[in-house]
């Protein structure tokens, strides 16, 4: 696995965490707000180049 896919993996699961704290931030609800609206959205197209490398790396 090249050193890109492994810094790619790792940032994934990063992105995965701020995620995840913001969905802890809302329970039981999951009703976010304006702003964590916007940082879910960041993350998740944070998220997407990092998937998009993991799949130019382990194709």
């Amino acid at each position: 696995m090249s050193r890109r896919a492994v810094d790619a993996l790792f940032q994934a699961l990063y992105l995965l965490t701020d995620i995840r704290f913001i969905l802890r931030e809302t329970a039981p609800v999951h009703e976010l707000d304006d702003e964590q609206k916007v940082r879910a959205g960041k993350a998740i197209e944070k998220l997407k180049k990092q998937v998009t490398i993991l799949e130019e790396e382990l194709s």
